[in-house]
């Protein structure tokens, strides 16, 4: 879904995630219509204009949650909202159904203004069955809505998940508004007419909420019937089906009487500068990067991958696209992976290969290759829940120091951290052009908080992306005393210190690869002391001299409390700077994208700080890494729970900081 943005304009500090609740409330009466081409009963009804809403659909893994949730975020993209998502799935492919670890869900933030994260607590809550409501009524602030399946609360769900007595009944759910809505039987009623089995009928029950949703939230209707249309192409009886129980959904909430109130959030066309956007998710940004990258490189893209969560996404997109000379290959393991990926480097491709933090280690041999024969790779780590299998498809950011130092020997890679889903588009960028110019692998850190989340993007014109043409290698390079010339593979760029990258081939530019030490310059096979430390030396020199973009600090207030962070930490952590300031609490704020080499100015940064804090979704690692460093007295604020910080627990933490 595209939308166009017409005058461009900022918002205010304050006016993003400054609280969760739902606030600049209006309301209006209107006369409710149906979904366009179906029957409804026209009435009066309250509509109340909101400026964000956040909510949460939550059910079994087969209960097509994150369907509902992705729908419902490309309407709401299409009417030109901002917007955060936060998907959470088991790693069980089909968990055991109506148990707590099967619970799957979807959380979205919407709002007419600049927000940075999917929220720290739902105003609605959709709860497809008991789990679902256990899972995540802790979350659920006083006074929310909570629209509950009914046909699943029998004795027996209820049972499996520790209920003795039904919460719908017993008075639990007194605090807040209880929407009870037999969901599985007004979806078999409203499909009597397909002739469908009752289990079939069944799961179009997620259609029936996401269309009582989406009148509920005034949501256009017609991409989502499009997009069942298509996706039911070649069953159009069970396409219809669904189109039915979506619109009857709606009609629902238009008639009943205890969804008396619809709710509008106006589009956040002050927000965000002219372009036209669509809604992305982490993955299918970097997809689209590596695309660009390779396109203004001049270069075919080749991806040697081995599918693992949650990095399987970047293998499907770019699988996709042939006709922009993209060539994908679906390894056997991990390790085949990365070695065909660095062959296609050495035959003058861009290479990626993607993988999550189990996939690193087996890399790990093949990336000190990669750095012995300096050639240009981007390893693609989409980090994860560990350590061994850990959480598969919960998020965590405690790859750093694997990137930084798990291999054998000196063997340093720079590394690039995307800090929001639509930069990882950037981010792509950013880590080829590293690996272009400088010759050496790059690793890419995101994470599955980034994958898999999504928010609006701002489509690039081409003229703004940056020129990333390669010079290969086409001749003799240096001259030897004998006046003979000939063609030396390790002879250094004077800025860069990269070699030349030669495509296999090319008359004249014969040279050795592979992993035993080169001589400086000749590239032939060398045991010599003396030319090995030059060569570790030289190659770290080359990463050190990296040039990447000075630190950017955000401290309107001359603060003495700094926070600094990495990744994706940047939302939550934007959104508690936010409060505090709008609550009189000074606080600078900066955020690293280039972790190695470090940008040059971020040591007199830090020093200007009487404290510095470092929120980081591990035990320290960049904390680890500054202390080391820099010699400051870096605060760490560890979480390892698998799940992105809230602003407010953040705004709390970082209060306290300011404060001591």
């Amino acid at each position: 879904m595209t939308s166009q943005v017409s005058s461009p304009a900022e918002q205010a500090d304050g006016a993003d995630d400054a609280s969760e609740s739902v606030v600049g409330e209006q309301r209006i009466m209107s006369d409710a219509s149906g979904v366009p081409g179906a029957p409804g009963v026209p009435g009066e009804k309250e509509v109340r204009r909101l400026d964000r809403v956040i909510i949460r659909f939550a059910g079994d893994s087969g209960d097509g949650m994150q369907l509902t949730g992705d729908r419902f975020t490309s309407e709401t993209a299409s009417f030109g909202n901002d917007l955060s998502t936060l998907p959470n799935f088991p790693a069980e492919i089909r968990a055991p159904a109506g148990t707590l670890p099967g619970v799957s869900s979807f959380q979205l933030h919407f709002a007419d203004h600049d927000i940075l994260t999917p929220g720290d607590a739902p105003n609605v809550l959709v709860a497809m069955n008991p789990a679902a409501l256990k899972a995540n009524i802790g979350d659920v602030p006083r006074g929310a809505d909570i629209i509950v399946n009914t046909d699943e609360f029998t004795k027996r769900p209820m049972a499996k998940v520790g209920y003795l007595t039904s919460p719908l009944e017993d008075g639990s759910l007194d605090a807040y508004q209880l929407h009870p809505v037999p969901l599985t039987t007004l979806t078999i009623e409203a499909l009597k007419e397909f002739g469908l089995s009752r289990k079939e009928a069944e799961r179009s029950k997620n259609m029936f909420a996401l269309g009582l949703l989406s009148w509920m939230y005034h949501r256009p209707t017609e991409g989502t019937e499009n997009f069942l249309r298509t996706k039911f192409a070649k069953k159009p009886n069970i396409a219809e089906a669904n189109v039915a129980a979506f619109r009857a959904g709606w009609n629902f909430g238009e008639t009943t009487e205890d969804f008396a109130v619809s709710y509008e959030v106006a589009p956040a066309t002050t927000a965000f500068p002219t372009g036209t956007y669509r809604n992305i998710s982490g993955n299918l940004a970097l997809s689209y990067g590596l695309i660009a990258a390779a396109h203004q490189a001049d270069l075919p893209l080749y991806l040697g991958s081995y599918p693992i969560t949650p990095a399987s996404d970047i293998l499907h997109e770019l699988s996709r696209h042939k006709n922009f000379g993209v060539r994908t290959f679906q390894a056997e393991d991990e390790i085949a992976a990365i070695g065909a990926a660095l062959g296609a480097s050495f035959g003058g491709s861009l290479a990626v290969t993607t993988t999550s933090g189990p996939g690193v280690a087996l890399k790990s041999e093949t990336i000190g290759l990669a750095v012995s024969l300096e050639l240009p790779l981007l390893v693609v780590a989409i980090q994860r829940g560990g350590p061994s299998t850990g959480l598969p498809t919960k998020t965590e950011q405690a790859d750093l120091l694997q990137a930084m130092y798990g291999r054998n020997g000196e063997a340093p890679v720079p590394i690039v951290a995307p800090r929001t889903p639509a930069d990882c588009f950037d981010a792509a960028i950013e880590a080829a052009r590293i690996a272009i110019t400088y010759r050496t692998p790059v690793f890419l850190l995101s994470d599955g908080y980034l994958a898999n989340g999504s928010e609006p993007w701002r489509i690039p014109e081409p003229h703004e992306l940056p020129d990333l043409g390669v010079q290969f290698a086409s001749g003799p390079n240096h001259q030897l005393a004998d006046g003979t010339d000939v063609f030396w593979p390790y002879k250094r760029d004077p800025h860069t210190l990269a070699r030349p990258w030669a495509v296999p081939g090319t008359p004249g530019l014969e040279h050795r690869i592979g992993g035993i030490e080169k001589q400086d310059g000749t590239g032939n096979i060398s045991y010599d002391p003396a030319n090995h430390d030059f060569m570790v030396r030289t190659r770290q020199a080359k990463i050190d001299g990296i040039e990447v973009p000075d630190l950017v600090v955000d401290d309107p207030d001359g603060a003495r409390t700094l926070v600094l962070g990495w990744g994706s930490t940047y939302g939550p952590i934007t959104a508690a700077v936010r409060r505090l300031r709008t609550g009189g609490h000074p606080i600078a704020q900066a955020h690293l994208g280039n972790i190695n080499p470090f940008p040059r100015n971020l040591g007199e940064v830090l020093k200007r700080y009487d404290k510095v804090v470092v929120p980081e979704m591990n035990l320290g690692q960049l904390a680890t890494l500054l202390r080391a460093k820099y010699l400051i007295d870096a605060h760490s604020y560890n979480q390892v729970n698998g799940m992105p910080f809230k602003a407010e627990q953040l705004a709390t933490a970082l209060k306290e900081a300011i404060d001591a």
